[in-house]
């Protein structure tokens, strides 16, 4: 049956093109009335008040509402995009009464959600929602499925703009001189990154790609994830069957999925062959089980047939009317060998004309160039395997577009952007906003909490130790927190059968180890642990019962179903047992180097109904693989890389219906080194605090300006932070191209030594102290090394300098190795952009007391008590600062902390709270000096070298700061970004 209305509103909103106009209007001039009603508006209100989930004329208006809130050049509006003003302007063109608004922004409310993070050249604004809209055949179908599977109208159109944004920067499909676009989208671990590509691929093959290489994992068990991903919700059930009968077994002899339960029902359908609608069909040249082994019927299988074959396959009139042709292929040497060796044997002129689109899943593991540029031959960069084939894909198709994906970008980033023939992001960098529903490192973190000695809200819900004093390790623990959370979900989903495809999956994850033979004897010990829990009795029940009275209880959403008492539930614990102990264990070991290790049905959670087991492993389960049903995580595993260590987080992720279930056990206190330990919790939030620092670098520069960029992305300072000492933003290997920009030490000894050796650079330094020198009181203080040590105390010299004054001295020095203090000075220089900023420095000039001092003026100066040190490696001091002047220093910095207020008066009277201490040492080399005979010395035979404490005032968390930023090769030793006269 034609449903007329939804009939004429496409057809106006067709009209309209890029803006509102009048409806009523458009709707007259396009109907065959003779004259306007007054029934339009009317009739639609209604429509849309009454309008269920799925009616297709509220998803039109939901399309063209949201794209006209979203978009960023609207010369229609004067109102920012994302407000009621946006939308409030196109009810005003559009011409709609107060009663149709308020059930339209019931219907579709003003999309406010945060969009992607944009920074990129200038868009050549090709693919526009109108083009969009124009073809859209697989999209439309992806939209729908989305919907199908309970995604909301904003999580929908979330996705439509993060997917459009990419689509928009690449290469236009059509344009006549080949161009491959370079870009790079970030998003969160575990955040729905493929429902991204797969939003764009669909968007892209609609616009007139026409081969898509999807680069999947490095093992068959994440490829065929990802191919059956793409199958399932893209490609669709007519392209797989090819025109098989579906209902003739033997037709469906090799056919993919038949042995899936969720075929066909869960694959979309476009109800006939695409090219027999109108659009055209998608051929795969991968499957489920078989990655690329070479091209199933030779060079024809990229043979396109052209409508007008005197034109190339990118001109519109053939390109439109192709087939595609997709493939998902592993980050495997041998097999983009031969799909490299195939693609050769077609050669230059068919491939010349093909718009391709390779998307790099996990596109910093295996696909960046971990070779060190210092051992390359002159003029010859050499590359690592996956890199240097990724290269030469780039080179054979000239019309290649490179999307890579990844929640970890710091090695992306790192990149050369001078090397044309690498990945780096050279044309866009899109930073994906956090999904809705997602649970994420803020979710377990208080971010926000201004007493850090405090445990927020978040980390008394889902996180605990490993040890408590009561009971040691809580192993034993976390096991009953795992069969209590399965009760819960089956609790949950009796009550409310809606949630019961949450819970079809359920499992924990024990990360100890990377050594496999370890994996094996922790399995062993936690299924023992398991089978003499005693579940099935009443010793096992009254522990489950206090640990659901105290942890779960307290924590629950009220939202969900959720039990008064335990008895309610305690029916319920038999039940998850039983899907625990199914197959006979309920542990799996999930590691190896072999595909065979993981090829168990238990852990396929595609083909399995219901996996609800306890999985032990290491790195395997680190990246790519999706945990399904992720419930409780018992985590003790150390890296020293922050990007491997984020990956790790499997806890991160969706968890609809039991995010109020998830805990995380995790070390506090695990060992490193001899001595040493570090906790794992403060590692995961400072990994947090690195990657919003990165975001919101992205975030300061994404704002077009008279619709152009500020920057471009090999401009884009990737201040990569580092906010612990032993945590590195990624391996060293993938770091030979980061620059140390920048180091915050609030409360800590700076101590430069690469001074200048030229007298020159010399008497310049001592001209730029020398006014420094008149602030110093001419008598002299003692100033004891700590309270208790009173004989240990120094005399000095002192005075106070404010903070701009300092940092005037500091820019001017010079130095043997600039980049040596570099660094330091770029914190002090930002310091009122991380935390309250610093007033002024106390500046000490230590005076010897032994008969042996020497003491001399400095460009007339008073005298000063000069230091002998000496260079240790080439230009390079040894050690500066004497420990008794270094604590002083320390206590004075640090005297806004209740530690440091007790003990010597002297200390206190001089510290501020935004006050940093500056130590000053005339040192010299020679001894002894030589001196003039009125007891000057001269300024070039003096190096006039110090140490320094910033005070807590000068980073938000009074906590260090490391960060990096990229070299670009062909900018000689600049960095990408330069400090500009201004400081700017």
């Amino acid at each position: 049956m034609t449903d007329h209305l939804l009939q004429l509103h496409g057809d106006v909103l067709a009209a309209m093109r890029r803006r509102p106009r009048n409806f009523a209007k458009l709707a007259f001039a396009l109907a065959e009335d003779e004259e306007p009603t007054g029934r339009d508006q009317d009739d639609f209100r209604d429509r849309v008040a009454s309008a269920g989930a799925g009616d297709e004329l509220t998803a039109l208006w939901h399309r063209t509402l949201t794209g006209w809130d979203l978009a960023e050049q609207a010369d229609w509006s004067t109102s920012p995009p994302r407000t009621d003003e946006r939308r409030a302007d196109a009810y005003d063109r559009l011409g709609f009464d107060t009663a149709l608004r308020k059930a339209l922004d019931h219907a579709v409310p003003v999309f406010k959600e945060p969009g992607p993070t944009v920074i990129s050249t200038t868009p050549t604004w090709w693919y526009s929602r109108d083009t969009a809209a124009v073809r859209s055949f697989y999209w439309s179908a992806y939209e729908r499925l989305l919907r199908r599977k309970g995604w909301s109208d904003a999580a929908v159109a979330g996705l439509d703009e993060a997917s459009h944004a990419v689509v928009e920067r690449l290469a236009d499909p059509t344009r006549p001189d080949a161009y491959g676009a370079r870009g790079l989208v970030v998003g969160y671990v575990q955040s729905g990154k493929t429902a991204n590509f797969t939003g764009v691929t669909a968007k892209a093959i609609d616009a007139g790609y026409r081969l898509v290489i999807v680069l999947g994992g490095t093992l068959n068990l994440l490829r065929g994830q990802t191919q059956r991903r793409l199958d399932m919700e893209l490609i669709g059930q007519e392209n797989i069957l090819r025109g098989a009968d579906p209902a003739d077994p033997e037709a469906l002899i090799g056919v993919d999925y038949q042995d899936d339960e969720d075929w066909p029902e869960k694959f979309v359908s476009h109800q006939g062959r695409p090219s027999v609608l109108g659009a055209f069909d998608i051929e795969r040249l991968t499957t489920r089980d078989d990655d690329y082994k070479s091209l199933a019927t030779g060079i024809r299988a990229l043979e396109f047939d052209k409508q007008n074959r005197t034109q190339p396959l990118y001109a519109p009139e053939n390109l439109h009317g192709a087939a595609a042709r997709v493939m998902v292929v592993k980050k495997n040497k041998s097999v983009l060998s031969k799909l490299i060796k195939d693609l050769k044997k077609i050669g230059g002129p068919l491939l010349s004309e093909i718009p391709t689109l390779i998307i790099d899943d996990e596109s910093d593991q295996a696909s960046v160039n971990t070779t060190d540029p210092k051992k390359w031959e002159e003029g010859k960069v050499t590359r690592t395997a996956i890199n240097g084939q990724i290269s030469q894909l780039l080179g054979l198709l000239p019309r290649a577009q490179y999307v890579g994906y990844t929640a970890t970008p710091f090695a992306n980033v790192f990149v050369d952007p001078g090397d044309g023939d690498d990945i780096f992001p050279r044309d866009f960098l899109i930073s994906l906003p956090r999904p809705t529903g997602y649970m994420g490192v803020q979710d377990f973190h208080d971010l926000d909490r201004t007493d850090e000695s405090a445990v927020g809200s978040a980390e008394r819900a889902h996180v605990r130790g490993i040890y408590d004093d009561a009971h040691g390790d809580r192993l034993a623990e976390a096991l009953d927190a795992f069969i209590l959370t399965g009760a819960l979900k089956l609790y949950r989903a009796a009550q409310d059968p809606s949630l019961e495809s949450h819970f079809r999956h359920h499992t924990m994850l024990v990360h100890e180890s990377v050594r496999m033979a370890e994996h094996a004897d922790l399995a062993l010990r936690i299924s023992s642990m398991w089978h003499q829990a005693g579940y099935t009795g009443q010793e096992g029940h009254s522990r489950l019962e206090a640990l659901f009275t105290s942890d779960f209880l307290p924590f629950a959403d009220h939202g969900l179903p959720t039990p008064a008492s335990y008895e309610e539930l305690r029916p319920h614990v038999s039940r998850a047992r039983q899907l625990i102990n199914s197959g006979g264990t309920p542990v799996l070991v999930v590691n190896g180097d072999t595909e065979r290790d993981y090829d168990q049905p238990d852990l396929d959670f595609d083909r399995t109904p219901n996996v609800w087991k306890i999985l032990v492993g290491g790195t395997k389960l680190s990246r790519g693989f999706t945990v399904e049903g992720l419930t409780v995580t018992y985590y003790r595993r150390r890296t020293q890389q922050a990007d491997t260590l984020m990956q790790m987080g499997r806890w991160f992720g969706f968890r609809p219906g039991y995010r109020d279930l998830v805990r995380l056990y995790i070390g506090r206190a695990e060992p490193a080194g001899k001595t040493g330990t570090v906790d794992l919790y403060e590692a995961f939030e400072a990994v947090c605090r690195d990657e919003e620092t990165f975001r919101a670098q992205l975030s300061r520069y994404a704002t077009l300006i008279d619709g152009k960029p500020q920057v471009i992305p090999a401009q884009v300072p990737p201040l990569v932070s580092q906010h612990l000492s032993w945590l590195k933003p990624s391996a060293r290997n993938k770091m030979f191209n980061a620059e140390l920009v920048e180091i915050r030490s609030p409360g800590e000894w700076v101590e430069p030594t690469a001074y200048p050796t030229a007298p020159a650079d010399l008497r310049h330094n001592a001209e730029v102290w020398r006014p420094v020198l008149d602030l110093l009181g001419a008598d002299p203080v003692e100033l004891p090394r700590d309270a208790s040590s009173g004989s240990d105390s120094f005399e000095a010299q002192i005075g106070t300098l404010d903070h701009e004054a300092l940092l005037k001295v500091l820019c001017d020095l010079r130095w043997s190795v600039p980049s040596a203090f570099s660094p330091h000075l770029e914190s002090l220089l930002t310091a009122g952009e991380q935390g309250d900023g610093i007033d002024d420095w106390l500046v000490i000039v230590p005076r010897q007391t032994s008969s042996r001092r020497v003491e001399a003026s400095v460009l007339g100066s008073a005298p000063l008590s000069l230091a002998h040190r000496s260079r240790r490696r080439g230009d390079v001091f040894g050690a500066i600062g004497e420990p008794k002047h270094r604590e002083a220093a320390l206590r004075i910095a640090r005297a806004n902390n209740r530690a440091s207020r007790s003990g010597d008066e002297t200390l206190k009277s001089l510290a501020g709270d935004r006050r940093g201490v500056v130590v000053l040492y005339p040192v010299v080399e020679e001894k002894p000096p030589a001196l003039s005979p009125t007891g000057a010395i001269a300024p070039e035979q003096l190096v006039m070298a110090f140490g320094l404490v910033a005070p807590g005032s000068s980073s938000a968390r009074k906590k260090g700061l490391v960060r990096f930023r990229t070299v670009d090769s062909t900018r000689s030793s600049f960095a990408i970004i330069e400090r500009g006269a201004d400081g700017s």
